[in-house]
């Protein structure tokens, strides 16, 4: 074996760490300079959190190098065409906050690490949270962290972000690579079309003829170009076309119409070192979980204060959890342990981060990777694309580090996230197990990040209207659940004690069907839309030979890519009411249901009118009376007919609260709300007349 391989097999093994103790200083460098820039204490307004009493927030920068050249350090792309320091490290800087209790000796020594989303880890519809920061405090006195990550994001003063190193080749010049922007929903007669999702990704040139614009008016129908005098790189918003030139901005002669969805396509020019996002989560929790100082001296604020850390998020947050694991950042350059529990939530894919020229913040909408690579907790063959036997935790298991791992998703993830090969591979045809380290939980009838609760009329403008949706904002939660869960994962990584087996649909219960009226089942009501057409569909793409689809990887060098097939994918079986009817936690709302609580919703104008409407899902209430069902023709029992009398619904509404407490799928704190609220709530209260 040559000596290259014997480290890395070393490295895998964790026996890395334990040479360290013996050969200090041979650790590359990873977090060598923090610095605590702001302090609120106490923070939140000086409120105090149950035994842990007040608590603190600190803000500021920590600075990192990577070793480019240490194994664990590979994966991230093109790190060997990022430049170096003197040591011949790879640099980057980052921000974080740290709320903490000021008495550390209350705290439980636990680290829960939130993944912000989009730089913002704030829950905007939570009023009781303080949404001026992107951490949280804790009655049991946990540390909560969180950084940036994201490197392509600009700079705001509520973000967390972080500075990437740009790639360069090796003699200096300029990396290049095709990119593509898709504008579409454009006001009428715009003169110019930021390009926003494309904070980086810089033109080679501003030349037309070497770019290519075109327009269309569905998806699927003919392409027709716009000549490249016709348009330019430019901002005409304060002068005519062809305007003043701008690498950001693009601009029509005659302005955009909107009946049209433009698709640009061009040549950029020097990619950032996204992936290094990774590593830079990886290097921040563990010098706060392992370290009492930075280089420099300066104390870790945290120091012999963690002895566990849990690494949470949501959405394109838990996409970035599932790659994080996958590509072995869950071990630090000293072979350690990062994170001990980890739930990445509402979350199907990888993030689509780790290539040339990425776009981290993409939703799976046409042409965005994503979905290429390893989606399965445990080992799957991925067959129908040609590709080995491989899962998430391949790299974990080989380094010994893989988290205690809960997996939280709802219904939208299926119809807009391709959710289901995840669970039955990209044939659909087995279930696929999961490790012993793993468990998932399904929450029926669920958009995407839940609704938000209660039991009486949407009086919210988003929830009664759905935005650019036909029906309004699916109410039913996931918050309540996940609060519950998040203590459960605490409890799993600190004391040992197990989850509940996992509660998800599957194949072999005929739970999961595929998705048309028909096959679910879903009930013909007057008036509303059914879901043929409603999924998101699951391509094959074809990005090129220079993309490493295992790991979304490398570079992509065809944009738009190929789509050599559509592979199939199945969704939940729903019961007469239309709603889930499959193994899950479902919340209490839901267990008595007001209404059908629907898991997709349709675009109600625009360019995509008809079609499936973003990460939504719709609601469709009952009728109040028998009455009123009958007349309206509706097939759903009213709400007189199923729970007669307001008591009645307040009781069994009740015993599913008690009944969640005890199953640890609800905190007591929060049964006590809902108990509150239906109580107060107007269901059933106004006197029925029945005929």
């Amino acid at each position: 074996m040559t000596s290259s391989r014997l480290f890395v097999r070393i490295v895998r093994t964790g026996l890395f760490a334990a040479l360290c103790f013996f050969f200090a200083g041979t650790v590359s460098a990873r977090v060598v300079r923090i610095t605590v820039e702001k302090r609120e204490s106490p923070a939140y307004k000086g409120r105090s959190f149950g035994k842990a009493g007040q608590y603190e927030i600190l803000l500021g920068h920590f600075f990192g190098e990577i070793d480019p050249d240490d194994p664990v350090n590979l994966v991230i792309n093109d790190i060997k065409l990022a430049p170096r320091n003197a040591r011949g490290m790879v640099e980057y800087s980052a921000t974080f906050e740290v709320a903490k209790p000021i008495d550390m000796a209350k705290t439980s020594g636990v680290l829960l690490y939130t993944v912000v989303n989009r730089g913002n880890g704030c829950p905007q519809k939570i009023p009781e949270m303080n949404c001026e920061h992107n951490v949280y405090a804790y009655d049991e006195g946990l540390i909560g962290v969180a950084s940036g990550w994201q490197g392509d994001l600009r700079s705001r003063a509520d973000a967390q972000t972080l500075v990437a190193p740009v790639a360069k080749n090796p003699d200096g010049s300029a990396i290049t690579g095709p990119v593509m922007a898709r504008l579409s929903n454009m006001p009428a007669n715009a003169k110019t079309v930021n390009l926003n999702n494309l904070t980086y990704q810089r033109p080679l040139s501003l030349d037309t003829t070497k770019a290519s614009l075109t327009k269309r008016t569905a998806e699927g129908s003919q392409v027709i170009p716009v000549l490249s005098t016709d348009w330019a790189f430019a901002d005409c918003s304060k002068s005519d076309f062809p305007g003043t030139p701008d690498p950001a901005k693009v601009c029509v002669k005659g302005g955009f119409d909107p009946t049209y969805l433009y698709e640009l396509t061009y040549t950029a020019k020097d990619p950032l070192v996204l992936g290094i996002g990774w590593a830079a989560t990886r290097d921040l929790n563990s010098f706060l979980r392992y370290e009492e100082k930075d280089e420099l001296g300066t104390p870790n604020p945290v120091a012999k204060k963690v002895s566990w850390a849990v690494g949470v998020g949501s959405s394109q947050s838990g996409n970035y959890i599932r790659s994080y694991i996958h590509l072995g950042f869950n071990q630090d350059e000293a072979g350690r342990i990062v994170w001990d529990g980890a739930n990445p939530h509402i979350a199907g894919r990888q993030l689509a981060m780790n290539f040339r020229f990425a776009v981290p913040g993409g939703v799976a909408n046409l042409y965005e990777p994503g979905s290429e690579g390893v989606l399965w907790w445990n080992d799957y063959a991925d067959e129908l694309r040609h590709r080995p036997s491989k899962g998430l935790l391949d790299r974990c298991r080989e380094s010994g580090t893989c988290p205690k791992t809960i997996e939280t998703f709802g219904g939208s993830e299926f119809w807009a996230l391709r959710m289901s090969p995840n669970l039955v591979g990209t044939d659909a045809k087995v279930d696929i197990p999961l490790p012993p380290n793993v468990r998932r939980y399904y929450f029926p009838g669920t958009l995407h990040g839940g609704g938000t609760g209660g039991f009486g009329p949407l009086t919210n403008d988003d929830d009664a209207e759905g935005g650019n949706c036909v029906l309004p904002n699916n109410p039913n939660p996931e918050r309540d659940t996940m609060k519950a869960l998040t203590a459960v994962l605490v409890n799993w990584v600190r004391k040992g004690t197990p989850p509940h087996p996992s509660r998800y649909p599957r194949l072999d219960r005929a739970e999961l069907v595929p998705p048309t009226q028909a096959a679910t089942g879903f009930p013909t009501i007057p008036g509303k839309p059914i879901p043929d057409g409603m999924l998101n569909p699951f391509y094959d793409y074809d990005f090129g030979p220079t993309f490493n689809y295992a790991d979304v990887s490398g570079a992509v060098s065809k944009m738009p890519p190929t789509i050599t097939r559509v592979l199939p994918m199945l969704v939940p079986k729903v019961n007469a009411d239309g709603n889930d009817d499959v193994t899950g936690v479902p919340s209490v709302l839901f267990q008595n249901p007001l209404g059908t609580y629907l898991d997709w919703n349709v675009t109600a104008s625009g360019y995509f009118k008809g079609r499936a409407c973003g990460l939504g899902g719709g609601y469709i209430p009952f009728a109040q009376t028998k009455a009123e069902r009958l007349a309206a023709g509706d097939p759903r029992p009213s709400l007189e007919e199923r729970y007669g009398t307001h008591e009645r619904y307040v009781a069994l509404v009740q015993a599913a609260t008690e009944k969640a407490v005890r199953d640890r799928f609800l905190l007591r704190e929060e049964a006590d709300k809902i108990i509150q609220q239906v109580k107060a709530s107007d269901v059933l209260v106004r006197k029925l007349t029945s005929k």
